[in-house]
């Protein structure tokens, strides 16, 4: 039997699709929660984290079918990551920022506390009401499980070597307004960065220490989703949009749903970077708030808009089709299991 499930944050709960031999059908779960953020367990795709926004971390063994509590009731969960290089080990960063971690796959938690040494006061997000600062992505080495590296929006970059006992502050070239921030899935040395700083992309070769932000052919520079190719980390995606737009001044036009002016970009091997069309709309009017690898397919890439359309292609983004099923919306996280 030839299954797939996609899972996303609407702003309204969650949406699932599933594809059972050629037939897709999609639920929609947790409505009365206000759903965060998503992470599969990558050594056990069954078991998937929703983080939530004041009802803490969820749980679910099944897929995502059901969801029970798991911890941090009362905390905003704004991101979470599950380690693959040491089973049961889950991540979760909240508002305000600091770090969790559960050594028994979400059974049990406990604070990092030394993260707060490396917290600065000026820390403030602009995409809250109160500039209430908070950690918005974590990437867990593949191969190391004591790095970790910490994305702050509207903050820094800050890395770990030694399991979070001690932390490095803003790492040079790092965007530090973070959007998206993540390792290659088993290549211990790339981790990529999208963000709405700089040149709106970021990418570190060796292990999250340095960055470099390459622009050329870049000509939108509101990163959001980034995503690596499975087999050659040196080709990697952004999703990316215009900083503004006349539509409603002072808003990303990331944001404002129809009006985003967006593209999906692809690097290679260090080259400038080219933006992708072969039947994606040019530009997007949706933005891209997801883009999703499967390590078990190089060259698939999957593409999740925010008004819940999912485009798909199967060799490196030359070409694209769009997907048989809307998910009423992404808001802003995508994972498939």
């Amino acid at each position: 039997m030839n299954t797939k499930t996609f899972l996303a944050t609407t702003g309204h709960g969650l949406a699932r699709a599933t594809n059972t031999n050629g037939t897709w059908s999609i639920e929609v779960l947790l409505t009365d929660q206000d759903v965060r953020c998503l992470a599969a367990d990558p050594l056990n795709p069954k078991v998937v984290y929703a983080g939530t926004q004041g009802s803490g971390v969820l749980r679910s063994t099944d897929g995502g079918r059901t969801w029970n509590p798991a911890a941090l009731a009362g905390r905003v969960v704004k991101s979470l990551a599950v380690s693959r290089a040491e089973p049961g080990v889950v991540y979760a960063g909240v508002k305000p920022p600091a770090l969790f971690v559960s050594r028994d796959g979400g059974e049990h938690w406990k604070e990092i506390e030394a993260f707060q040494r490396a917290r600065a006061w000026w820390w403030r997000s602009p995409a809250e009401s109160d500039l209430g600062a908070y950690i918005q992505g974590i990437a867990l080495s593949p191969i190391d499980s004591n790095v970790i590296v910490i994305g702050i929006e509207a903050g820094a970059v800050v890395r770990s070597e030694d399991g979070g006992q001690t932390w490095e502050g803003h790492r040079p070239g790092a965007l530090r307004d973070c959007h998206t921030i993540t390792f290659h899935a088993t290549n211990g040395d790339w981790v990529y960065e999208a963000g709405g700083t700089g040149a709106g992309a970021a990418y570190s070769r060796d292990g999250g220490k340095t960055w470099r932000q390459p622009a050329e052919g870049l000509d939108r520079h509101y990163g959001w989703a980034c995503a690596a190719d499975p087999a050659q980390p040196e080709v990697w995606y952004v999703s990316a949009s215009p900083m503004f737009t006349w539509k409603q001044p002072g808003v990303p036009a990331a944001h404002v749903d129809g009006h985003a002016n967006a593209c999906i970009f692809r690097s290679a091997g260090g080259a400038a970077w080219q933006k992708l069309g072969g039947g994606l709309p040019q530009p997007l009017n949706h933005m891209a708030y997801a883009l999703v690898t499967d390590p078990a397919a190089p060259g698939h890439v999957y593409a999740g808009l925010s008004n819940g359309d999912v485009w798909h292609s199967t060799n490196h983004g030359d070409t694209w089709q769009q997907m048989p099923f809307n998910l009423k919306g992404i808001h802003r996280t995508l994972i498939m299991l």
